[in-house]
Order: C-alpha cells, then structure tokens, then sequence
C-alpha cells in the first residue's frame, strides 16, 4: 500500500521587502543578495500574522476541498514556537474547526522537523489505513538587523495532507538518516532571534548530506540516475545549488551547469520570492516544483533533503502520481505571490522594532493584509484569533 502526500498547500506573507532596498541601505552590492545567496525578497509577517495564522491559512485550502472527516491527527512542525507548553496545532485545531477526536501535538527539531511530522504522520496511515494526517509547518526566519544572516530571514507555511494511496507523492521507504550534537544554529529561549555560525552550518549541512544519501543509496539500491529531480532545505537557494554541487561530485556524477539547473532548479522560484520558512521550506520548494514544471513529472521520482542544525537531516524519496497536476493550487499560490505588498526600508524596520506585550494586560492589534486568520490581540497573556473577514 503507497502512504504520501495527497494534497499539498503553501502559504507566505502579504508584505515583503526587495533585498536591493535592503542592500541600498545596508551599502551592499545587490549582486551579493541576488547572485551570492540566490535570494531576491524576504516576505515580512506584520503585527496580526504568526506561524498559526499562517499555518492556519495554508491549510484551510486542503480542509475546505477535502473536508475534514477522518483527519485524526494534526502535526505542527515548527521552530518558531509561542506557548512552552501549549501546541501551536491547536490553535490552528480550532480555527479550522476540526473533529475533537483528533491528536494534537507540536514537534520542534529546527527545520528537519517538517520531516519528522510528515514521516510520523506516514507511519501513523500506514498502520492505520482509513484514516488522514494533516501536517503543517511554519516558521518565521528572524535575526538581528545588520547581521549576516539578516538577507535570509522570511517566513511561510506549507500544510500536507498524508493518506493511503496518495494522489499526489507517494513516499519511498528508504531513507537515509544523520544526527550530531553540533551549534551551528540555536535560539536560547530568552531570545527573539537566532544565532548561527554560517560558514560552520553550510559544512554540517553538506557533510549531514553525504551521510544520508550513502545510507539511502544503499537502502533503496538507487543511484543519482534514478531520482529525476532533486529538491533540498532551503535556508537560501544557493545553499541548495552548493549542496546539488556536492551530492554530484561525491558520487563521482558529471553535469553540465544547464543539466544541474534542470535537475534541480525548478525549486527555487518561491523560496527566492519569500526566504527562509525553516521548517516548510523542503516543502515550499517541492511546491514549486510541482506548481511550475512544464514537464508532467507523473511517474518520476523526486529526491529530498531535510536538514535541521544542530543537527538531524534525512534524504528520503517520493514517485509522483499519475493526475497530480489537479490536485495542486497552483493558481491560488500564484496569485498569492503576485499580489502581495512591497515594503520601504522604514516600513519593514518599523515592523521588526515592534515588540510582542508580555505585560498580560489587553491589547488590540491593528488590521493588515493577512490570509484567511489573524492574530487579533492579547488579553492575560493570551492570544486571540480570529478569522481576517
């Protein structure tokens, strides 16, 4: 019996700031945003957006057209969590209104953990056959102004639904598997933005993927020339560039650069127009892959790469089905993309300078551009949702 994604939703930020605005004021040459990192906008979540508005958002498409009967299981994968105790999921739980007999819980493992969620969630239907797991993953990508890790910042969501016989990835079983105690990206808890060793992280990330694609190879007895595109973490896209790069030249595989950009480019597009989304952006890239491929991929298998710093990734594969093509939202993601807002320098520092209350007094929020959810306010440090219309 097959066990995957049978439908697949992503949702960003209705602002966002151009990285020639930022380099303009920051006296760096565009070229290093655009052409050294391979990022091009950083999608901002205003005051009322946070990972369960956004989560929310992205996963209410799915809910609305599949409905809700036999989701019995709700899986938040995040590492930009609100509550120390209470799951994110279940505020998204009870915007969408699900069934009470669901299990609800968060998981956190920096952004390997959309992938801890979704194969959690594999297990789950493949043991349980009838029923449905929805997973969702959000995070907003923060750090300190004026710091290198500043251009990648972003946020988004992405919400999979996971069953039997799926009609859009049905997931491999093999899987190669990496985990090592190492700092090269942490967020103590009496901090609002992360701390990150760059040049340390991208050799534990190249280093992780050697690891698991050797355990995968050997697993599944497949070679590069079995896997017909190849999707990776996307803390920038040309992380992902260096770690294709990698991955050829380990296995003792040659590619032209027009050969690489095909086996691999078709998913960056979204993740170049909205940033980092930590835990979602494996899957904001798998999203664009199937949104904008000109070829049908029915029938080939995709490659994936989830690493999470500090650290534990995973290479595991999928085979697209046969029809996927009407099962995407592509237009809805589309549309989203387009009509979003752009954001001076004075505006995006203006919303990063704004500061949460943590007084447990009442507090109103004012009223953005958001998706379908927002977060309307805090009263005795609780948060308060509502839908945006």
């Amino acid at each position: 019996m097959n066990v995957g994604i049978d439908a697949i939703s992503f949702y960003s930020s209705n602002y966002f700031i151009d990285l020639k605005t930022l380099g303009e004021v920051r006296g760096v040459d565009p070229d290093k945003y655009y052409v050294g990192i391979g990022q091009e906008k950083m999608a901002i979540p205003p005051p009322d957006e946070d990972i369960v508005t956004m989560g929310a958002s992205a996963a209410q498409a799915i809910v609305q057209r599949e409905g809700k009967d036999r989701i019995e299981m709700l899986l938040f994968a995040t590492e930009s969590g609100i509550d120390q105790s209470k799951a994110a999921g279940v505020f998204v739980h009870g915007l969408l209104q699900l069934p009470a007999r669901c299990r609800t819980v968060e998981l956190k493992e920096a952004c390997y953990s959309g992938t801890a969620a979704l194969q959690l969630a594999a297990a789950w239907v493949q043991a349980h056959p009838a029923s449905r797991v929805l997973v969702v993953a959000a995070d907003v990508a923060r750090y300190e102004l004026g710091s290198p890790g500043e251009p990648t910042q972003g946020c988004g969501a992405v919400a999979m639904l996971v069953t039997a016989h799926p009609r859009i990835l049905a997931l491999d079983p093999e899987v190669g598997l990496y985990t090592e105690d190492v700092m090269d990206f942490w967020r103590p808890n009496y901090r609002d933005q992360a701390l990150v060793d760059g040049k340390y992280s991208t050799r534990v990330y190249l280093q992780a993927l050697q690891a698991c694609w050797q355990q995968y190879r050997e697993q599944s007895g497949r070679d590069l020339a079995d896997i017909h595109r190849f999707c990776y973490h996307l803390p920038f896209t040309r992380m992902a560039e260096k770690a294709h790069e990698r991955l050829l030249k380990s296995s003792g595989a040659s590619a032209t650069d027009e050969q690489q950009k095909q086996q691999m480019g078709g998913t960056l597009d979204y993740n170049k127009r909205t940033g980092n989304s930590y835990a979602a952006s494996l899957y904001v890239g798998l999203t664009c892959l199937l949104d904008t491929s000109a070829e049908d991929l029915a029938g080939k298998r995709i490659g994936l790469f989830s690493y999470g710093s500090g650290c534990v990734a995973e290479y595991f594969s999928g085979v697209v089905q046969p029809g996927y093509q009407a099962r995407l939202f592509a237009d809805q993601h589309r549309t989203m993309l387009e009509q979003r807002t752009e954001l001076t320098y004075r505006q995006y520092e203006d919303i990063y300078n704004l500061v949460f209350p943590t007084d447990g007094g009442r507090h109103t929020f004012s009223r953005y551009r958001t998706g379908p959810f927002r977060l309307a306010g805090v009263n005795q440090h609780k948060r308060l949702y509502e839908a945006a219309t």
